[in-house]
């Protein structure tokens, strides 16, 4: 099993000690080990879940950009992006322009968003849950054309784009790993199952990913889909405890979704400003997760 790292917190003081402390965080995460590095793609902060919406958060592109110059090894991505902030021309040409200057190291993560505070504040629209899956759908469908020989237009029921042009190409090949985020049975699942070269299940027990993942198996027996080519992950949160309960509880919560199906597994970490916590990963949790 392959372990990997999401930021839900920024606040490690004032905004001047932003990026240097996020580079300290991402260059212990890559030497200890951590398979991928995420930031959640939101610009309030999450309320209720990580505190208020007041507190800080960074935009994610451009923090995945700080982050790629940091790093050389560890994966990248938006754990996941929201389709309804970005155009999809500009969403497709920022996770490009990401993979190109990372050197190939990229996810595409996509979803259909959900916190809908943040989009009236901050202006952007907020459809219906019906109408977002649709713009998921042909976003994605954008995405495969610009990433392909094919740069003519683009005419969907919500987007028409005239030409796709998309160069440079990215990187890694045929394209970024697309990464669809949720636990929607009959939308989310089937998306992954036809578009997708990884799904996220986010906070499930064992048993709830081993169901999750049933349902993913049988849309891909409908689509004629090859099951194993999709990268199972999850999304599960880790705790500030005290270091000898956060590996042993670590270790048992990766070993129950890895037994579930998942292959990588990402930990939500509140507290990876405190660097002895990623060194403990990669020194007791990340080798042995590696054997489950």
């Amino acid at each position: 099993m392959r372990v990997g790292l999401q930021l839900p917190l920024f606040d490690f003081g004032r905004p001047e000690v932003l990026g240097p402390t996020l580079r300290k965080i991402s260059g212990v995460a890559e030497e200890a080990g951590f398979s991928s590095l995420w930031v959640m793609d939101h610009f309030f902060q999450l309320e209720p879940g990580f505190g208020s919406a007041d507190q800080n958060m960074l935009e994610a592109y451009t923090t995945l950009g700080h982050l790629a110059a940091a790093t050389e090894r560890i994966r990248l991505g938006a754990l996941v992006g929201g389709v309804i902030y970005r155009s999809p021309g500009l969403l497709v040409k920022g996770v490009t322009t990401l993979d190109v200057l990372s050197g190939g190291r990229s996810y595409f993560g996509i979803g259909a968003g959900w916190y809908e505070r943040e989009a009236v504040g901050l202006g952007f629209p907020f459809p219906s849950t019906a109408e977002r899956f649709e713009w998921l759908e042909e976003t994605l469908q954008v995405a495969e054309q610009m990433w392909s020989a094919e740069d003519g237009p683009f005419d969907g029921e919500h987007f028409e784009l005239a030409e796709t042009i998309c160069e440079p190409q990215p990187v890694s090949q045929p394209h970024p790993p697309v990464m669809i985020g949720g636990n929607g049975e009959r939308k989310t699942l089937r998306l992954v199952a036809e578009y997708g070269d990884a799904c996220n299940l986010l906070y499930l027990p064992p048993a709830g990913i081993k169901a999750k993942l049933g349902v993913l198996r049988d849309h891909c027996d409908r689509l004629e889909r090859d099951y194993e080519e999709i990268e199972r992950t999850s999304l599960s949160p880790a705790g500030r405890g005290d270091p000898a309960d956060l590996v042993d509880d670590t270790l048992d919560l990766l070993e129950g979704v890895a037994d579930a199906g998942i292959q990588h597994a990402i930990i939500n970490l509140p507290n990876a400003e405190e660097l002895g916590v990623l060194e403990i990963f990669g020194e007791e949790i990340i080798p042995k997760a590696a054997e489950f």
